[in-house]
C-alpha cells in the first residue's frame, strides 16, 4: 500500500517557467520574437552585471498561453545562477511543443523559422496519432515540434 501525500498549497499547473539557456541573448531573442512570433519586451534586467562568480541578470521574457512563462538566459549566467560547472551545449532528451490552429500554420510557422535560422528536423507530416507536426532546433539547438492536433482547442 502506498503512501498518500496531500499538498494543499497545489496548483493544477506544475510548470510555470521555461528557461532556455542560450550562446547570444541577442540572437535568441531575435529568433523567439521575429521568427517565432512570441510577444516580447526584450532583453530586461541589463542593470544587474555580474562578474566571474555572480550572474547578470540580463534576460529576454515572453508571456505564453495559460500563463506559461518562457525566458532567455546566457549559459554562462545560467550556469553561475544553478551553481552547475559551466561546459559545451548539449541537447536534452525533451521537445517543447508549440500548438497551432491549422495544418496551413505548422507549414508556415516552420518555414519562418527556417528563414529565421532555424534548422528543420522532420519535416511536417500525419502522425499516425492523429496529429500533423515537424521539428526545428533553435540557433542553441534546443528541440521544438510545430503541430496541429484537432483533440486541443483554444489555441
Amino acid at each position: 500500500m502506498g503512501v498518500t501525500h496531500t499538498f494543499p498549497h497545489r496548483r493544477t499547473t506544475c510548470i510555470h517557467v521555461i528557461t532556455l539557456a542560450v550562446n547570444d541573448l541577442t540572437r535568441a531573442l531575435a529568433f523567439y520574437r521575429d521568427g517565432l512570433g512570441l510577444p516580447s519586451e526584450g532583453v530586461i534586467g541589463t542593470e544587474f552585471a555580474g562578474d566571474e562568480t555572480n550572474p547578470a541578470g540580463a534576460i529576454a521574457i515572453f508571456h505564453l498561453h495559460g500563463g506559461l512563462i518562457l525566458t532567455l538566459y546566457p549559459r554562462t549566467e545560467l550556469a553561475k545562477d544553478a551553481h552547475s560547472p559551466f561546459g559545451p551545449p548539449k541537447t536534452g532528451e525533451f521537445s517543447l511543443g508549440h500548438a497551432v490552429p491549422t495544418k496551413e500554420a505548422v507549414n508556415a510557422l516552420l518555414a519562418t523559422v527556417a528563414a529565421a535560422g532555424a534548422t528543420v528536423t522532420a519535416a511536417p507530416h500525419e502522425r499516425p496519432w492523429g496529429i500533423y507536426s515537424g521539428y526545428f532546433r533553435d540557433p542553441d539547438g534546443h528541440l521544438w515540434e510545430i503541430m496541429w492536433n484537432p483533440q486541443l482547442e483554444d489555441i
